[in-house]
């Protein structure tokens, strides 16, 4: 009997575990403590925001596993959204992650994996630009290659990333809890004092730790390849939350067992900074470690990423070629191919950290479409086989919460809502001309129909089949 040209259940739940704590642990917890510290200008209120925003990932998380394992089938929230409210909002929500967060995200990090890594090698200087976009287009070169030649391969990649920012992780929580326990411990004294209490405040320290937890929902996106998603899925977030949640909390402790407050403040990564005050001629390893974590957020993104819109091209929101499996590799090498094309255009942007700001107002706006259509689907369909039940008031708080992230991140970053909205608006329009327009000139059908095809011999790309689609020999 031959053998399905499909997308195979390769990920165990290890391999998901090491995925989502690969994504979440990415430059966050080496950057992020500064930002949350910032807005609550102490200590203690600091640490209560980072587990708050920790507890509220985790119950987007729940929201995310009962969804996941209901509709067990790859693409997300994308697929969630389409079952709530159908074709359009879905196809927004999948604009928004193709055309903002995907690219964006990955090109950013791999920027900042660049920097560190060329960092040791240029300690007394700035880094040439040149060079830094130079690694920062070998990372994403090599993790795509990676991704379109083998499944096992990325997760293996992925698990042995995540290996290595654990190990960063524990460096920096072994050497601070050796100052902590040699007395160090300033930082802690009046851990309440100065806090800033104000509606603002709490806000913009969530958008930073909210942002350090960014990345849970990344496993939902690949649930076809998941080894028994019904309970693999909830149990690989559970799995990943709480160990990310007490590695941050830790952390930052450490950090203020060697640093103090203001030292922190003036860091630009709070992690090489802890090294140059603790690790003398090894101070070097830390830089590399930290590409190394980012590395790991990129990679995973690339693969979740790229099931989104391969899922979304069978539902006809993408170019055709874009869904179709590389015949050999069994991955949708095409997918990916697009993905590295966009990244490498915003690489060589001069506004890339103003994009990622457009980025965080797409994400909050697809998180509240996906939990009030968790409400709508309580209702529309209430006879739906949910494995995993939350009560129906979390869903509900969590889009209420989400919308108001929406509203605050209008307000205080108007442009680059403006400018999502707007790139929205750029999105419709291909959805009117590809999707909607049904009675195309045989001349434009032709050029489509060229380009597909193109495409598909380039990449050795054909249409996945099942199992009932095959010859019996």
């Amino acid at each position: 009997m031959s053998e399905a040209v499909q997308l195979k259940k390769n990920i165990t739940l290890f391999q998901g575990v090491a995925i989502i704590v690969g994504i979440i642990i990415g430059s966050g917890i080496f950057v992020s403590p500064v930002g949350i510290l910032m807005h609550t200008k102490s200590i203690g209120l600091s640490m209560i925001m980072w587990a708050i925003c920790g507890v509220y990932n985790t119950l987007c998380a729940l929201c995310y596993a009962e969804l996941g394992a209901s509709m067990p089938q790859s693409g997300g929230e994308y697929v969630y959204i389409k079952r709530a409210f159908g074709d359009y909002l879905s196809f927004v929500c999948l604009w928004i992650n193709f055309i903002l967060i995907c690219p964006v995200g990955i090109a950013a990090l791999s920027l900042i994996a660049s920097l560190y890594i060329l960092q040791p090698i240029f300690p007394d200087c700035a880094v040439p630009p040149l060079a830094e976009r130079f690694i920062a287009i070998c990372l994403v070169w090599l993790l795509i290659a990676v991704n379109g030649r083998n499944v096992k391969w990325a997760t293996r990649v992925q698990v042995v990333i995540t290996g290595s920012k654990l190990v960063a992780l524990a460096l920096i929580i072994i050497i601070g809890m050796v100052y902590f326990g040699k007395g160090s411990s300033d930082s802690f004294q009046d851990t309440f004092e100065d806090s800033d209490y104000s509606a603002g405040a709490f806000a913009l320290s969530f958008y930073s730790g909210f942002w350090a937890y960014s990345g849970w929902s990344y496993l939902n996106f690949l649930t076809e390849e998941l080894v028994n998603p019904n309970r693999n899925l909830p149990l690989a977030i559970m799995i990943s939350m709480t160990t990310v949640i007490v590695v941050y909390l830790v952390t930052n402790i450490a950090y203020l067992a060697v640093l103090s407050p203001a030292q922190m403040l003036q860091s630009t990564a709070v992690a090489v900074t802890f090294a140059d005050h603790t690790m003398g001629v090894m101070q070097w390893l830390m830089p590399i470690l930290i590409a190394i974590s980012v590395c790991g957020t990129m990679n995973g993104t690339a693969l979740s990423m790229s099931r989104l819109f391969f899922i979304g091209a069978k539902n006809n929101h993408m170019p055709m070629f874009m869904s179709m499996i590389q015949y050999k590799f069994m991955t949708p090498a095409s997918s990916l191919f697009i993905i590295l094309v966009l990244t490498l255009c915003f690489q060589s942007s001069n506004d890339i950290w103003f994009l990622i700001e457009m980025e965080g107002f797409g994400f909050a706006t697809v998180l509240t479409l996906v939990f009030a259509g968790q409400v709508w689907l309580r209702y529309k369909e209430p006879n739906l086989l949910r494995p995993i039940k939350v009560p129906i008031a979390l869903p509900a708080i969590l889009c209420v919460v989400s919308f108001a992230l929406v509203a605050l991140t209008f307000y205080q970053k108007t442009i680059e809502s403006l400018l999502a909205l707007g790139l929205v608006g750029v999105g419709t329009v291909f959805y009117i001309i590809g999707n909607r327009w049904n009675t195309k000139p045989d001349v434009l059908q032709s050029k489509i129909t060229s380009v597909n095809i193109f495409f598909q011999k380039l990449f050795l790309v054909v249409p996945q089949e099942s199992e009932k689609d095959l010859n019996w020999d």
